[in-house]
């Protein structure tokens, strides 16, 4: 058994959300999990981990998969935008997985465009693996000490539109 936060992610700023959830999270037990219902961004996933939850669940990434946008390691890309057109490079190489290492932008981008399902399936392929990739790393960077320092580059490098 653990502790659910909810009520926040819900159109307050950020950084509000982020006071909010320190402030719970120094109240509830530390040796119960912390679950904060509906985050978020990858970036928001990571400044939470660092005030202290341990859970999300959010429908963000095949929400946003679905309409064409993309979590990458280097940012945030919008498949559907016409400057992907000719990209035949993966959609993620250094994430690894399939649909991020097997598919081309060029590829994903045409699926969208013609409206074919598989695009959208792709693409949530992609932004779960994404995720995965994410927290793996930073419970890996948790367990090195090295997380704050790691987290201070990934959020920047997360909110770049590419």
């Amino acid at each position: 058994a653990g502790n659910a936060i909810g009520g926040l992610s819900v159109g307050e700023p950020a950084e509000l959300m982020y006071e909010m959830t320190e402030l719970v999270c120094d109240i509830l037990p530390k040796d119960k999990p912390r679950y904060l219902m509906g985050v978020g961004t990858p970036a928001n996933i990571l400044e939470n981990i660092a005030l202290g939850v341990d859970m999300f669940d959010c429908v963000l990434p095949t929400r946003n998969a679905r309409n064409g946008m993309l979590f990458t390691t280097q940012g945030i890309i919008n498949v559907t935008n016409k400057k992907w057109a000719d990209d035949f490079s993966p959609i993620d190489a250094e994430l690894g997985g399939y649909a991020s290492t097997f598919y081309t932008k060029a590829y994903l981008r045409h699926l969208m465009q013609a409206k074919e399902m598989l695009g959208a399936q792709i693409a949530s392929m992609h932004n779960l693996t994404f995720y995965l990739w994410l927290v793996k790393e930073a419970r890996k960077q948790i367990i090195a000490g090295t997380f704050g320092p790691w987290k201070t580059v990934m959020v920047e490098k997360l909110m770049r539109r590419l």
